[in-house]
């Protein structure tokens, strides 16, 4: 019997070894990359509260979404969760305190409640390690984003607002007044909000919310964030659906004239959900404005 030299023996059984090793790294760096590109569901503590949030990317950009009046990420931001490259960004949308699954504890509306949110959302990203990121803020949330700017420059790399205001009118009251009954919303706007707080809790909670607007007007003249605009000295973007009837085209521009070197890209026929009705399009100037080099 012919005998089979011990190094011809090793060297298959290392060569064997070798390629399992190599498909077993595979398997696992696909299962690793599969992962990070999915959207998951987690909470964390933050200023005595238990705060919802979803992650999604494995890039070095990290970026922090903030929806709208109660809004939540799922609801409000998932053709960027989603749509974004998630090779380069690392996605953060949260659900801000009192909405979503970020109860309780209950919400209310304080004349500081913009404040403590944009506190909440820097507590977050520091509990969750990060230090530098970019914020992308829609309505309600733009306000946060525009305070989280202004008082947390240290950590901010570059500012993406829509559909949101620095201040309140008169007008705006009346713009408000009209959606206060929720049976006069469109289904399609209206049902998301009912599956998340039920028909009697959205409706109080939005009343409340529209009580805020009128507070801001009567007793802090509308004031939202004026000042706090004046203080961004971080590349900033703002973008506008001109047939907005939620926001009127003056808010923007206020936006463009008071955050020093902030640009405006406007939707022609684009209402108050830009993001979501030319999803495509929005991303492409959000994208490539974030890539751009600090």
């Amino acid at each position: 019997m012919m005998s089979v030299p011990a190094a011809l023996i090793m060297n298959v059984v290392s060569s064997f070894l070798c390629r399992r090793l190599d498909v077993s790294c595979y398997r696992l760096c696909t299962r690793m990359s599969s992962t990070s590109h999915e959207i998951q569901s987690k909470f964390e503590e933050v200023r005595g509260n238990k705060f919802h949030y979803q992650e999604t990317g494995q890039g070095d950009h990290v970026v922090i979404l903030l929806p709208g009046a109660l809004g939540t990420n799922k609801s409000g931001m998932h053709h960027q969760m989603e749509k974004f490259n998630k090779e380069k960004f690392h996605l953060i949308g949260i659900d801000p305190t009192g909405y979503g699954k970020s109860r309780p504890p209950e919400r209310d509306f304080p004349l500081d409640y913009y404040h403590r949110d944009a506190d909440d959302a820097a507590g977050l990203m520091a509990a969750l390690g990060h230090n530098k990121y970019s914020v992308l803020g829609w309505s309600d949330g733009g306000v946060t984003a525009t305070i989280l700017a202004a008082n947390y420059q240290e950590s901010i790399r570059r500012v993406v607002l829509w559909g949101s205001n620095a201040y309140y009118t008169e007008k705006d009251i009346d713009r408000y007044e009209k959606t206060r009954d929720i049976t006069k919303w469109s289904e399609k706007m209206r049902e998301p909000m009912v599956a998340e707080y039920g028909k009697e809790l959205f409706q109080k909670m939005w009343s409340a919310w529209v009580d805020a607007v009128v507070r801001f007007v009567e007793e802090k003249r509308g004031d939202l964030c004026i000042a706090e605009c004046r203080l961004i000295d971080k590349p900033t973007l703002i973008l506008h659906g001109d047939k907005d009837s939620m926001v009127h085209l003056e808010h923007p521009v206020f936006f463009q004239q008071n955050i020093r070197g902030s640009r405006l890209v406007r939707f022609p026929d684009g209402k108050h959900n830009i993001h979501m009705r030319y999803a495509e399009e929005f991303n492409r100037h959000v994208e490539g404005f974030l890539n751009e080099h600090d």
